[in-house]
């Protein structure tokens, strides 16, 4: 008789992380649920009458709201419609997905995947997936909407559990926040923070600082999360996810002629809209470029890259369904795009519903506190060199699960942990790595990230029974292995006193 194969506690942990997560309510329901806790949570802690320093003017105290009393009651009613079509996914996602949608509906994507997947080894499949979520990040949160759909896919296409290739491309999108081998819109978003709270410290220190500080060191962390996220994929979730038994089916066989002149038609096209998309970026004086030329600090890394994204979708998209005869007019396209908003149900609930929880989390400032008593806890501790820089990461990752927005986050600790960190000798440049470690590698388990209710409705197209807890459990050894490896390469980092970038030391000598 064979025997039980023995479960190692690594996944009996993982097991059990599913279990309990799923006993918790659907997500529409549990996002409800947090946005009234938070309203209890602010009435009672408001009468307390505690108060805390405000990180970014010490001269001025902050209180929790009370959203139960007459005017925090006024500001629900008024704000109910304004905190759902302002939750910042909604509109990032329906834009886009209008584009990735119709090429989707009209074949294109499909047609492209399985050459994709016919033209490389199999080998690299899972590396490629994992580097281009990583190198997402200059699209800021485009990545989220088009990546995580798109391994699954892919994996589909090949024979493998679609939710791998989901989890891989979450991963990759995720850490790659804070890696890349391009400068993103984040340095300049996190770095003018940073040399802001170093000022309040050494301000001559500060005039020496520049955005790039962490560039060199994100280079690095690019072929480091690659190589870790392909061996999480490969060795740990795909096999914990055994054979894929839904009813979702991706074949990657060969092309026809009709899709292989479609491809060829939508390529042209592609390159036509980005030749003439280029017109409004390159030139100096182009209208998409930010002040005095910026590319980074522009219309076109912000708000600019959403439409560009579905206008880089649709035209091809158009091309292949007219050559493959989906398209015959412009009630097909309407169709097509009509469909696609219709299978967007869940998510727009969800948004609806998450975005009452976020807007009540920020307006009791209940974030404010979180962030104030973790600084003080770091701050009290009898802790020096390596040891508290690991205790910073674990208590800036254990903030992240609360607060999703990482400029946000970094608003209210810069102010605290940078003064705090370049007393104890280390550079204002090394803290904020060390925080953008912490917030990249907890991103994907925290189910108030802005983007988790997003891929978990990405997930139930392939599994309808798909919770919060199957994600979590699926995405927590990414979360562990992405922050342990992180951590060391920045710890090695130290030891030979590398600068984190152009000028930017490990030390702070005063």
């Amino acid at each position: 008789m064979e025997k039980p194969k023995r479960v190692g506690f690594f996944q009996r942990s993982l097991n059990r992380i599913e279990y309990i997560g799923n006993k918790l309510p659907h997500p529409v329901t549990l996002f409800m649920l947090l946005a009234f806790l938070v309203l209890v949570l602010s009435a009672v802690i408001s009468s307390t009458g505690i108060t805390v320093e405000n990180p970014s003017n010490p001269e001025e105290e902050v209180a929790v709201k009370n959203l139960l009393n007459a005017e925090g009651i006024s500001y629900i009613f008024t704000s109910m419609v304004d905190n759902f079509i302002n939750f910042a996914p909604l509109g990032v996602v329906l834009v886009t997905m209008l584009g990735i949608g119709l090429a989707e509906r009209t074949g294109m994507i499909s047609a492209a995947l399985r050459a994709f997947v016919l033209s490389l080894p199999k080998a690299l499949i899972t590396a490629g997936l994992v580097f281009a979520g990583i190198m997402s990040s200059v699209a800021t949160d485009a990545g989220y909407v088009l990546l995580p759909p798109l391994g699954a896919v892919l994996f589909a296409a090949l024979g493998r559990h679609p939710m791998a290739g989901l989890a891989a491309a979450f991963a990759g999108v995720s850490a790659g926040f804070s890696a890349n081998l391009v400068p993103t819109a984040l340095e300049p978003l996190l770095g003018e923070m940073t040399i802001g709270a170093a000022a309040i410290e050494d301000p001559a220190y500060a005039d020496t600082m520049n955005i790039l500080m962490n560039y060199y060191f994100t280079i690095a962390s690019v072929f480091l999360l690659t190589l870790v996220g392909t061996l999480v994929t490969e060795k740990i979730v795909e096999p914990r996810l055994g054979a894929y038994t839904g009813s979702f089916k991706e074949e990657a066989t060969g092309l026809t002629q009709v899709e292989k002149k479609g491809l060829k038609l939508a390529g042209l096209s592609l390159v036509a809209g980005a030749i003439a998309i280029s017109f409004l970026i390159v030139p100096e004086n182009a209208p998409l470029r930010g002040e005095n030329g910026a590319i980074i600090e522009s219309p076109f890394m912000s708000d600019g890259l959403v439409p560009i994204i579905f206008i880089l979708f649709f035209i091809p998209g158009v091309v292949y369904g007219i050559v493959a005869k989906n398209i015959r007019n412009d009630k097909d396209v309407a169709n097509h795009l009509s469909d696609t908003m219709g299978s967007m149900g869940l998510f727009i609930i969800l948004s609806f519903s998450a975005g009452q929880f976020v807007a009540y989390f920020n307006e009791s400032n209940l974030g404010i506190f979180i962030g104030v008593y973790g600084a003080k806890f770091l701050e009290n501790i009898s802790l020096e060199g390596i040891p508290l820089l690991i205790v910073f990461i674990i208590i800036a990752g254990f903030i992240n699960i609360f607060i999703g927005s990482a400029t946000a986050k970094w608003a209210m600790m810069a102010s605290i942990f940078v003064p705090i960190m370049m007393k104890l000798g280390y550079s204002p440049e090394l803290t904020q790595m060390a925080y953008r470690i912490a917030d990249s590698s907890t991103n994907i388990i925290s189910p108030l990230m802005t983007y988790f209710a997003l891929i978990i409705a990405f997930a139930q197209k392939y599994d309808k029974k798909m919770g919060i807890g199957t994600l979590i459990s699926t995405m927590f050894p990414y979360a562990i292995f992405f922050m342990i490896s992180w951590t060391l390469m920045l710890i090695i980092w130290i030891m030979f006193g590398f600068d984190l970038g152009p000028g930017s030391s490990i030390h702070y000598n005063n």
